[in-house]
């Protein structure tokens, strides 16, 4: 199955080409001819990448590295003019040859090959939903046949089951507070054969996954939600410049740029002290101003985004994306403002559109922001004043040997 192919068909054809891909190799018992494999593949990918970027631009020296699909992945000049290629406006359709590489470069069924297309979901979804509900007038079924291939090796990967997840029951004891008693006396031991202590409420947290043969309107956001999910469930490997436009393209799809952003602030203040830090409000918004909308709806920072819908089957992976940019101990303090302009401008949305889901997520995650940031401005803090109450040592008296 080739490219065009999927774009009338993506699903069925990408379905059957991840199959073929992933057949067991007769040599794949052997790991060198296994690790070797998997560098040539990889190689051949980077010079078929090269070849469609920008001349000024080489990746040969990403293909002399032990790991070339990991050196790709953590290329920022590679990123940027990929994500540049996919933002331009001739972009997205059936005959574009990027979207062709990143199509075969998934369906490669190499992990780390895998990574490098799900690094670019974020500018994938952000330009694709931001044309769609734009009216754009030219096709997109480049980008829609990427998505699908995402979609359906998800789909594979689930084998027909929902996700859920069990919520203990509340008005049963803890399973932890519960010792056994043996004749009459506590023992220490927890009862783990206590069923009753063990019971709960199962919610489906995502239904089953349907085949789906092209991305119908209806569909759309859910189709998207599932790569948006894809992407955070390896979002540990995912690079910042990555989180990065991830984050801008969720303040454009608010697309609120209003006072209500700053106004919980002052309300979380008010909450749980009366200090309010005004220093980290500020900050927040001259990040606001910084990734303002224009008038003209576009905005003023990296790739450009629009308003869009977020029904609840979207917004939902948007928001565990955003948790993870917030409070992940290995982000950069860059990425964790960019996510703080973001929940801020998603809160301002759902405080005009009164969604009780989206009120309740986003206001956990400003609160979360708020507290982390606190805590390490305290820790700042106390840090500076031990290092200046500490009491240097004395310089021990020089000594000089004289000889007689």
């Amino acid at each position: 199955m080739n490219f065009q192919q999927a774009t009338s068909s993506p699903t069925s054809s990408s379905t059957s080409s991840t199959a073929q891909a992933q057949k067991p190799n007769p040599d794949s018992s052997d790991p060198m001819h296994s690790w070797w494999e998997s560098i040539s593949k990889a190689r051949t990918r980077i010079s078929l990448l090269s070849s469609l970027l920008s001349p000024s631009l080489s990746l040969s020296f990403l293909a002399d590295t032990d790991r070339p699909a990991r050196s790709l992945l953590s290329s920022h000049s590679a990123y940027s003019s990929i994500s540049l290629s996919l933002s331009d406006p001739s972009s997205g359709s059936g005959s574009d040859p990027l979207c062709h590489w990143l199509y075969d470069t998934f369906l490669s069924a190499d992990p780390d090959l895998r990574l490098v297309v799900l690094s670019y979901v974020p500018v994938l979804a952000g330009v694709y939903l931001s044309r769609v509900h734009s009216n754009w007038g030219s096709s997109l079924a480049g980008f829609e046949a990427v998505l699908l291939s995402i979609y359906a090796a998800e789909t594979k990967a689930r084998n027909g089951k929902a996700v859920v997840v069990t919520l203990p029951d509340l008005s049963l004891p803890s399973l932890y507070h519960t010792p056994r008693n043996v004749g009459g006396k506590s023992n220490g031991n927890v009862n783990l054969n206590n069923d009753r202590n063990l019971s709960g409420k199962s919610g489906v947290l995502c239904p089953p996954l349907e085949p789906q043969t092209a991305v119908k309107s209806t569909k759309r956001a859910f189709i998207v939600g599932v790569a948006l999910d894809c992407y955070y469930k390896q979002i540990s490997q995912m690079p910042g410049w990555s989180k990065l436009d991830f984050c801008r393209f969720v303040a454009d799809w608010a697309g609120q740029d209003c006072e209500c952003k700053s106004e919980f602030d002052d309300q979380v203040g008010n909450v749980f002290g009366d200090e309010i830090r005004v220093e980290e409000i500020d900050e927040v918004g001259e990040g606001i101003e910084s990734l303002r909308i224009t008038e003209n709806g576009d905005c003023d920072v990296g790739v450009k985004g629009s308003r869009i819908p977020l029904p609840w089957e979207l917004l939902q992976p948007v928001l565990r994306i955003l948790g993870h940019c917030l409070l992940g101990p290995l982000n950069t303090n860059e990425v964790k403002d960019a996510a703080s302009v973001a929940v801020r401008c998603l809160y301002a949305r759902a405080s005009h559109e009164l969604v009780p889901q989206a009120l309740l997520a986003t206001r956990s995650l400003i609160q979360l922001d708020k507290r982390a940031r606190e805590s390490e401005q305290l820790a700042a803090v106390n840090s500076a004043s031990s290092n200046a109450n500490t009491p240097s040592k004395a310089k021990k008296p020089e000594i000089l040997l004289v000889s007689k």
